[in-house]
Protein backbone atom coordinates (compact mmCIF):
# COMPACT_ATOMS: atom_id res chain seq x y z
CA UNK A 1 0.00 0.00 0.00
CA UNK A 2 1.32 3.41 -0.93
CA UNK A 3 0.18 6.69 0.60
CA UNK A 4 0.83 10.10 -0.93
CA UNK A 5 0.52 13.56 0.60
CA UNK A 6 0.52 16.70 -1.54
CA UNK A 7 2.33 19.29 0.56
CA UNK A 8 1.61 22.27 -1.70
CA UNK A 9 -2.16 21.68 -1.74
CA UNK A 10 -2.47 20.96 1.98
CA UNK A 11 -4.61 23.25 4.10
CA UNK A 12 -3.45 21.49 7.28
CA UNK A 13 0.03 23.04 7.19
CA UNK A 14 0.79 26.65 8.01
CA UNK A 15 2.92 28.72 5.64
CA UNK A 16 6.13 28.33 7.67
CA UNK A 17 5.56 24.57 8.13
CA UNK A 18 4.79 24.13 4.43
CA UNK A 19 8.00 25.92 3.50
CA UNK A 20 10.09 23.72 5.83
CA UNK A 21 8.44 20.50 4.59
CA UNK A 22 8.89 21.50 0.93
CA UNK A 23 12.53 22.29 1.62
CA UNK A 24 13.21 18.99 3.39
CA UNK A 25 10.89 16.47 1.70
CA UNK A 26 9.74 18.02 -1.57
CA UNK A 27 6.25 18.71 -2.95
CA UNK A 28 4.89 15.17 -2.45
CA UNK A 29 5.53 12.95 0.57
CA UNK A 30 5.30 9.23 -0.12
CA UNK A 31 5.17 6.25 2.25
CA UNK A 32 4.90 2.56 1.45
CA UNK A 33 3.70 -0.19 3.80
CA UNK A 34 3.59 -3.89 2.97
CA UNK A 35 4.13 -5.21 6.46
CA UNK A 36 0.73 -6.75 7.11
CA UNK A 37 -1.58 -9.02 5.14
CA UNK A 38 -4.49 -6.63 5.57
CA UNK A 39 -4.79 -3.77 3.08
CA UNK A 40 -6.52 -1.64 5.68
CA UNK A 41 -3.72 -2.13 8.20
CA UNK A 42 -1.09 -1.35 5.55
CA UNK A 43 -2.97 1.85 4.69
CA UNK A 44 -2.94 2.82 8.38
CA UNK A 45 0.78 2.11 8.65
CA UNK A 46 1.56 4.16 5.54
CA UNK A 47 -0.51 7.05 6.88
CA UNK A 48 1.28 6.89 10.23
CA UNK A 49 4.63 6.99 8.44
CA UNK A 50 3.61 10.06 6.47
CA UNK A 51 2.49 11.79 9.67
CA UNK A 52 5.86 10.98 11.30
CA UNK A 53 7.78 12.30 8.28
CA UNK A 54 5.73 15.50 8.23
CA UNK A 55 6.13 16.06 11.96
CA UNK A 56 9.91 15.65 11.70
CA UNK A 57 10.22 17.89 8.63
CA UNK A 58 7.91 20.63 9.95
CA UNK A 59 9.74 20.96 13.26
CA UNK A 60 11.98 24.03 13.28
CA UNK A 61 15.68 23.30 13.76
CA UNK A 62 17.44 24.84 16.71
CA UNK A 63 20.11 27.32 15.75
CA UNK A 64 23.64 26.38 16.72
CA UNK A 65 25.13 28.61 19.36
CA UNK A 66 28.87 28.96 18.74
CA UNK A 67 30.99 27.99 21.72
CA UNK A 68 34.64 28.28 22.64
CA UNK A 69 36.79 25.21 23.36
CA UNK A 70 37.29 24.67 27.10
CA UNK A 71 40.67 25.22 28.68
CA UNK A 72 40.95 21.51 29.48
CA UNK A 73 40.17 20.46 25.89
CA UNK A 74 42.79 22.90 24.57
CA UNK A 75 45.35 21.49 26.99
CA UNK A 76 44.53 17.91 25.94
CA UNK A 77 44.93 18.83 22.27
CA UNK A 78 48.27 20.56 22.89
CA UNK A 79 49.45 17.63 25.03
CA UNK A 80 48.65 15.19 22.21
CA UNK A 81 50.53 17.40 19.74
CA UNK A 82 53.52 17.57 22.08
CA UNK A 83 53.63 13.77 22.53
CA UNK A 84 53.30 13.20 18.76
CA UNK A 85 56.10 15.67 18.12
CA UNK A 86 58.35 13.93 20.65
CA UNK A 87 57.60 10.55 19.08
CA UNK A 88 58.50 11.79 15.61
CA UNK A 89 61.62 13.51 16.96
CA UNK A 90 62.76 10.23 18.54
CA UNK A 91 62.52 8.47 15.14
CA UNK A 92 65.05 10.80 13.52
CA UNK A 93 68.61 9.61 13.18
CA UNK A 94 71.10 11.42 15.38
CA UNK A 95 72.93 14.34 13.73
CA UNK A 96 76.14 13.33 11.97
CA UNK A 97 79.33 14.50 13.61
CA UNK A 98 82.20 15.75 11.46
Amino acid sequence: MEALFDVEASAALGEAERKRVLERLGPVVRAVAQDERSELRNRELATERIVEQLAEAARPRRRRRPTQPTEASQERRLGRKRRQSELKESRRPPPAED
